[in-house]
């Protein structure tokens, strides 16, 4: 068994992706796993190394002979948390381009039902957070919100408040990645690592808006009617680890 080792960006998936496929050992005698994992015996382990032509490679053949709306599909499965996403999506595939744009009706087979399922729940996720997403203004007038998925939403979630909130300037901080998308208004927006002391001293400044926000808190507060408390409904509509970044539960 040939395994290939990449790291867990999409454009890294893509590039193990390619080396699987080109190295023409036969898709029942490679395996795609991420870094950091620990090496089996009898295996011989190929690093990939990361370049944008083999990401460009995989991403224009799944939309030229597929379909744009697979590319969608594999992508998303593509910022999963499953760790072994890699090798599945590459299992999906080998599917998909002898099947052809119906394997997604395939959920008999177990590749195709496991990007399914990945999606699926990228997508529960996705819709949650950008309802539970809070802005709070910075001194400089920028907005700053705070999430921690657990899939790597980041980039859907910024296309997202691109065009709602497409007049601000505005930061969108993964905590659990260390890294941001930052928005100028009326421009665009990109992804930047995060992780620097820089940034960590930046996005822990008060913000302008903090009286609000404990006048809000009250408020929250003070419309609950203590007798009607259902702790277990309100945990299935508003799961407990969206609630530290959200103003309403956060303690004055």
């Amino acid at each position: 068994m040939t395994v290939f080792v990449c790291g867990q960006e999409v454009e890294e998936i893509w590039c193990g992706i390619y080396d699987a496929w080109m190295s023409r050992l036969g898709h029942e005698n490679v395996r795609i796993e991420p870094e950091g994992r620990d090496r089996e015996l009898f295996c011989e382990y190929r690093e990939v190394a990361a370049e944008e032509w083999k990401a460009e490679k995989v991403t224009k053949s799944i939309r030229k002979k597929l379909s744009e709306e697979l590319y969608e599909v594999v992508y998303r499965a593509a910022l999963s948390e499953d760790a072994d996403r890699a090798d599945k999506i590459y299992r999906f595939l080998i599917y998909a381009f002898a099947m052809g744009t119906n394997v997604m009706d395939q959920l008999q087979i177990p590749a195709v039902y496991e990007v399914f399922r990945m999606t699926r729940y990228l997508s529960r996720e996705y819709s949650h957070v950008i309802e539970f997403a809070r802005f709070s203004r910075m001194e400089e007038g920028v907005l700053l919100s705070r999430i921690k998925p657990k899939n790597d939403v980041l980039v859907l979630v910024s296309m997202h408040f691109a065009d709602r909130l497409s007049g601000e300037n505005w930061i969108l901080y993964d905590c659990k990645r260390k890294k941001a998308a930052v928005h100028q208004a009326d421009r665009g927006w990109i992804i930047v690592r995060a992780d620097s002391a820089q940034w960590q001293e930046r996005l822990n400044k008060k913000t302008d808006e903090e009286t609000y926000e404990g006048l809000w808190r009250t408020f929250h507060k003070a419309i609950a009617i203590t007798q009607r408390t259902n702790l277990k409904c309100q945990q299935n509509m508003l799961p407990l680890r969206f609630r530290p970044y959200m103003t309403e539960f956060n303690k004055v």
